[in-house]
């Protein structure tokens, strides 16, 4: 699939640095930097684009307790100080990631979709991540691999509120929910 855009899942600069030499094309990195102090000078380095995720903690620790003064103020706060250090370091195409289910409770999670349309602040790509995610199971009672239909549902409210980019298990069903955003935001398919 040479077609394909390839992403490196990594919080490691090394494997970044090799995954991009063998074809991957974007750097998304789950710490923001924060497990690797190299890793922004790197996506710099290369000049390719660093899909930079929230998180609370670590992966061992984040979902024990995650606690915020006020969720959104943290989020906006961290992405806002991401940001300018990755501008600083000459990072150009940068996309946020609220992190849904890195350190947050189901009742937080459900605070960012409601506030999604206001990350549209940054003027930078938003993707947001629902497959398969706790959020949607914990709600529906599905196992993890029966909550497609959740999944298209978040998805779909996620485009209305300016996401951009889908990250997802279910391709099929993303494309079509993708498609039918499309066809329902043009005006003269129903005049």
């Amino acid at each position: 699939f040479p077609a394909c855009i390839i992403s490196a899942d990594t919080f490691r600069s090394k494997v970044a640095k090799e995954a991009i030499k063998k074809g991957a094309s974007i750097i998304n990195d789950i710490s923001g930097g924060t497990f690797d102090a190299e890793m922004m000078n790197v996506a710099a380095d290369l000049g390719v684009p660093y899909i930079i995720m929230h998180m609370k903690g670590t992966p061992r620790n984040m979902q024990k307790n995650p606690m915020y003064a006020d969720l959104m103020t943290e989020l906006f706060t961290y992405f806002s100080k991401k940001i300018k250090l990755l501008k600083a370091k000459g990072v150009t195409d940068i996309i946020i990631d609220p992190g849904f289910g890195f350190g947050k409770t189901l009742s937080q999670n459900y605070e960012i979709v409601k506030n999604l349309e206001h990350f549209n602040m940054f003027n930078l790509p938003l993707m947001v991540g629902f497959s398969r995610k706790s959020m949607i199971s914990k709600i529906t009672g599905n196992t993890p691999e029966e909550t497609i239909y959740g999944t298209s549902v978040l998805n779909t409210m996620a485009l209305v509120k300016g996401a951009k980019i889908l990250r997802v298990h279910d391709v099929k069903e993303a494309v079509d929910a993708v498609k039918i955003f499309q066809l329902a935001g043009r005006q003269e398919c129903f005049t």
